[in-house]
């Protein structure tokens, strides 16, 4: 019998050009050897999965790794969005998985917990769980065929906003470290975001990524401190940012700031405007400018030297 997951993954194989649909079940892998850092009442019991692919209820993080048949060393972290209330794999995350597949690079999708889900550490929970994650690929880079300066992030919208936030604040340590892993950088070699909710500042403030780290009526402290492009520094991974014009979730002036911030202090960034999509486009919805994205996405991976 198989589970609804495997049967999500099966059908997001099926649903891209020249990719099998018979394909194995991801290796899973905790993020934590214990109890996740910050304490507090978390979730119990097994994941809640809807009919869309969309996971709550998330107890203990984890990675699922998808492996190409040829490796090229490049890996690739990536988290989906979902307002931080839920984290859309099925839609978002397993075609961009298999996608890189077809790339020859080795994905790593990420189970990350839910702020408001009972953990005592709140909003730094999901960051704890990403810094850890890019740890953890790093530390897997030997038996796995894995170049450990080519890990890369993929964030969508909400997961961008998560991944954002670990490219830009690699050097804070947001949990004490606990084993040999966290002795290796947190800091991706390269981020690639899209429709990605960036800021918390006002007028920008009317996103469930606001209302699930910060609340409603959070201060200004508190806004800026959870906001992507106040923390952009020199030091920062390229940048690869894509958005239509017409979202309707994340403002538009979300990639805006933050490809601003990055071209104030010598950050490399892509960034690529599409007249029409909405949010939520994946993988790029039919019949609209952001079909583009994907190869886009390549061809400024290839001019990085991260892909041949």
């Amino acid at each position: 019998m198989i589970d609804r997951r495997s049967l999500i993954a099966a059908l997001a194989a099926a649903s891209l050009p020249g990719m099998a649909r018979a394909q194995p079940a991801p290796e899973r892998l905790p993020l934590w050897p214990q109890e996740p850092p910050g304490g507090g009442d978390g979730p119990s019991g097994p994941l809640a999965t809807s009919e869309a692919g969309a996971i709550s209820n998330i107890a203990r993080p984890f990675l699922e790794i998808f492996a190409p048949a040829q490796p090229n060393g490049t890996a690739v972290l990536i988290a989906a969005g979902g307002g931080y209330r839920r984290i859309a794999v099925g839609r978002e995350a397993y075609p961009a998985a298999l996608w890189l597949n077809q790339q020859g690079v080795t994905a790593f999708v990420l189970t990350y917990r839910l702020p408001r889900e009972g953990w005592a550490a709140g909003p730094l929970a999901p960051l704890q769980d990403a810094q850890r994650a890019l740890r953890l690929v790093r530390a897997e880079a030997g038996r796995r065929q894995l170049d450990r300066k080519r890990v890369g992030s993929l964030g969508f919208s909400a997961g961008g906003h998560l991944l954002g936030m670990a490219s830009v604040r690699s050097a804070f340590r947001s949990y004490p470290a606990g084993d040999a892993v966290d002795d290796a950088s947190a800091r991706p070699d390269f981020t690639a975001l899209l429709y990605p909710v960036i800021t918390l500042e006002p007028p920008y403030q009317h996103t469930s990524t606001c209302r699930e780290l910060v609340g409603p009526d959070a201060d200004p402290a508190a806004s800026a401190e959870w906001s992507v492009q106040t923390h952009v520094r020199g030091n920062c991974p390229p940048m690869f940012l894509a958005q239509a014009d017409d979202d309707r979730i994340s403002d538009p002036a979300n990639t805006r700031l933050l490809a601003e911030a990055c071209s104030g202090e010598g950050v490399p960034v892509e960034w690529d405007r599409f007249e029409s999509g909405g949010h939520g486009f994946a993988m790029g919805r039919p019949g609209t400018p952001t079909e583009a994205w994907p190869g886009r996405y390549r061809d400024w991976m290839v001019r990085l030297g991260v892909l041949a």
